[in-house]
């Protein structure tokens, strides 16, 4: 959002521009367009795609994965699959290459429109992670990723996918023993190699070389890195690393990058939603690009130049009414299998739980969205009658299938119960049980700085506080990974199929960070 100040006349924005698990951010423009993906890791669709016209307003427009043709991640381990893409248009064409870590390696898809349809996938190579392409004026184009800790390259034919020599390396690292998420471009005669350095963690920064040649050898900027904020503690942004480089329409220069927002209440050393996507100006000195002047990247900052373009916002309420989701919802490793997922004709979703649970690396009848908001609530109707022991439905709260939370109706041989449930690690442990007297419930949560409070009723205006568990249980420093917490419907059998279908009327999701 872009706000005046009422003194100075200025305007500034507020980061994370793409708040919530939005990581390994890659940007394009076309005229006075912008277009940017992020990774998706082992969520489907595979990686998301945004649209701008002002750099801070983005909105959701599709993923460049929607096919199981173009991608099954069935099996894959959590934090594994789609790692860092590379968007970047040419000739009338946008091209996103991108990784199947543990799956199908290097690949690229093509498209005439961003929206899509994207094409099936162009194998380019097993090799380590973080591809990009860069296409010179002079035909040629080359393909970079990381190979152990150094950037490597070679020329591609995109026809194809075959690399036209093997890959030799261009590059170390600028600033510390490992680089990767290479970026490549063509500014004013130079060549210039944006890196990413220090790991994903507290170390992470962005660095650049430049060289007359594509080839290097690649010259360091006298100030690598150019950003970091890893000797910032504490401090509310932290992680930051992954940059991309954007001249705007206007002329003036930006960098996307990943980075986390922490929890001031545990002097920041948490944080739950992952890597968000962050914005910042970038001016040249003496040939060199200078984030943000050379300070720290705040939450609020001085917007851009261009005119704000925000869009119509969504409706907080999902009420499933076309009969399809929305970009913003995801699935857990493959598309739902038949009859698991599907909607009530006058709006309503049905989920028909399977033998699998959240426990497992599988693909268990749940949809999520993202969790954007340290202060939010969200809430779901669930109409559910169970007819054998083990079958559940509700809300969870997930950050990996060993790091979960949920709030279900589940079926027993005594009857029917409200739970809340913890999964952490090989520890599962319910935390509230009490009996439940209709088949159907409103379930909530609210989320803040410190913890979850799980809310339960027969009626949407008379909520009670059911359980509270501690934010840290969720977070990146505990469970590790490189994802955030993604919420939603759920339904299992637990360990065989569901007879009894879970309906839920509608979704709500509130965030107040704003606020």
């Amino acid at each position: 959002m872009v706000r005046p100040d009422g003194e100075t006349g200025q305007r500034f924005f507020t980061n994370p521009v793409l708040p919530g698990f939005h990581p390994d951010p890659s940007i394009c423009r076309v005229g006075e367009d912008y277009y940017l993906a992020v990774s998706s890791f082992e969520y489907f669709p595979g990686v998301p795609l945004f649209h701008s016209r002002d750099l801070v307003h983005w909105r959701s427009i599709s993923h460049a994965l929607t096919r199981r043709s173009q991608l099954d991640l069935a099996g894959r381990p959590c934090s594994q699959g789609i790692f860092a893409p590379t968007l970047r248009q040419h000739a009338g064409r946008f091209y996103l290459i991108t990784t199947d870590v543990g799956g199908t390696g290097n690949f690229f898809v093509t498209a005439e429109d961003p929206s899509g349809p994207w094409s099936e996938p162009v194998f380019v190579d097993r090799g380590c992670f973080d591809p990009s392409l860069f296409f010179d004026d002079d035909g040629r184009v080359y393909y970079t990723r990381r190979e152990c800790g150094v950037i490597v390259q070679a020329e591609i034919d995109l026809g194809t996918g075959r690399l036209r020599h093997p890959v030799r390396r261009i590059a170390g690292p600028f600033a510390s023993s490992d680089a990767e998420g290479p970026h490549l471009y063509k500014i004013n005669g130079w060549y210039y190699l944006v890196c990413a350095e220090g790991g994903t963690g507290y170390g992470h920064m962005v660095t650049v070389g430049r060289s007359r040649s594509p080839w290097g050898p690649f010259a360091g900027c006298p100030w690598n890195p150019i950003l970091t904020h890893r000797h910032l503690v504490p401090h509310a942004i932290r992680y930051t690393g992954h940059g991309d480089l954007v001249e705007a329409f206007d002329g003036s220069w930006w960098m996307v990058f990943l980075g986390t927002r922490h929890n001031p209440k545990f002097g920041y050393n948490f944080h739950v939603m992952g890597r968000e996507t962050f914005l910042a100006p970038v001016e040249w000195r003496d040939g060199w690009p200078v984030v943000n002047g050379g300070n720290p990247v705040e939450l609020q900052m001085r917007a851009p130049s261009l005119p704000p373009h925000p869009w119509p916002e969504p409706p907080d309420r999902e009420q499933f009414r076309d009969g399809s989701f929305g970009p913003e919802w995801t699935f857990l490793r493959t598309p739902p299998r038949d009859g698991a997922v599907c909607f009530v004709p006058s709006g309503g979703l049905i989920l028909q739980g399977t033998a699998e649970n959240l426990d497992a690396a599988g693909s268990p009848a749940f949809v999520g969205r993202r969790q954007t908001d340290h202060h939010f609530c969200a809430r779901t109707q669930v109409c559910f009658a169970p007819d054998a022991p083990g079958e559940e439905a509700g809300l969870t709260i997930l950050q990996s299938n060993q790091f979960h939370i949920e709030i279900c109706l589940r079926r027993e041989a005594d009857g029917l119960w409200l739970v809340t449930r913890r999964r952490l690690l090989d520890l599962s442990v319910e935390t509230t049980r009490k009996r439940w007297p209709a088949e159907e419930a409103v379930l909530g949560v609210r989320g803040d700085y410190s913890s979850y409070t799980f809310l339960a009723g027969t009626d949407e205006g008379a909520l009670a506080v059911v359980d509270r568990c501690p934010l840290r249980f969720l977070s990146t420093e505990l469970a590790t990974g490189w994802t955030g917490v993604v919420l939603g419907p759920y339904a299992t059998g637990n360990g065989r199929a569901c007879v009894a279908p879970a309906t839920f009327p509608w979704f709500e999701y509130r965030g107040n960070d704003a606020l």
